[in-house]
């Protein structure tokens, strides 16, 4: 549940530790809670909660857990309230990230999220200050032995998707958001085991990074990335394999 460029799998590796600590299972958690508040409790007739349901169950969260955190989300249990913010900023180098966070305190999650921004060399900015650097699009990650590119071109760009990237240990297939749930149901059919989707952040243009720079956005983007309140994290820097390598 990070940004999305050939660094990324940095992270995904990170996954066990993640799990571990339990903040994996928060923002699964509170994704299916909101997402159950907005669409309502029946994964079959709402595709957002059924998204995240699935994705709980491949991470093992018991059957239990799910069930209360659709209940906190209808109303039939109590819980919190979680609102959802995209907060905007701007790293070294004059990068820009964008931070998909859920929170049932709204001033708390500002102050700590501009407190790791200006830790970083950043600052977190205004509504607007960011965004316009990335598109919105759907993105659907494959696990690299699921498809060739063939398959890729037949079905996903076949069923309207834009393209797809190999990131290393991953496919990443990129489609308008109005086709996503089309991309994702031809892929499932063609037996393509679908790793995730959503929609999400594309930059427009990749800045390159280097040195000093480099290091501080990676710490930037980890340390957003592991906010108990943070869902999703997108930025526009990228780095050499050399420079990763060297890092």
């Amino acid at each position: 549940m990070s940004g999305h460029s050939k660094w990324a799998t940095i992270k995904r590796k990170k996954g066990a530790l993640d799990a571990k600590r339990g903040k994996l299972f928060t923002k699964l958690i509170k994704e299916i809670t909101v997402a159950s508040r907005m669409g309502g409790g029946d994964p079959n007739g709402n595709p957002r909660l059924r998204k995240a349901v699935n994705e709980a169950k491949g991470q093992a969260m018991p059957a239990d857990t799910i069930k209360r955190a659709i209940q906190r989300g209808t109303g039939e249990l109590d819980g919190e309230a979680y609102e959802e913010i995209l907060y905007e900023g701007t790293g070294p180098a004059g990068t820009m990230f964008l931070v998909e966070a859920m929170t049932d305190n709204r001033n708390r999650t500002v102050a700590e999220i501009r407190k790791v921004f200006e830790k970083n060399n950043g600052q977190l900015g205004a509504g607007g200050s960011a965004q316009w650097a990335f598109d919105r699009k759907g993105l659907i990650t494959l696990p690299k032995d699921a498809a060739n590119e063939d398959q890729l071109m037949d079905i996903a760009v076949g069923a309207g998707a834009d393209d797809y990237t190999d990131l290393g240990e991953e496919w990443q297939v990129v489609a308008s958001t109005d086709v996503l749930d089309t991309v994702v149901k031809s892929l499932e059919e063609a037996k393509i085991t679908v790793k995730s989707y959503g929609p999400g952040y594309l930059p427009k243009t990749k800045k390159a990074v280097s040195a000093r720079d480099a290091e501080v956005c990676l710490n930037l983007f980890d340390t957003l990335d592991d906010h108990d309140d943070v869902q999703n994290v997108y930025a526009d820097f990228d780095i050499s394999d050399e420079e990763l390598a060297n890092l």
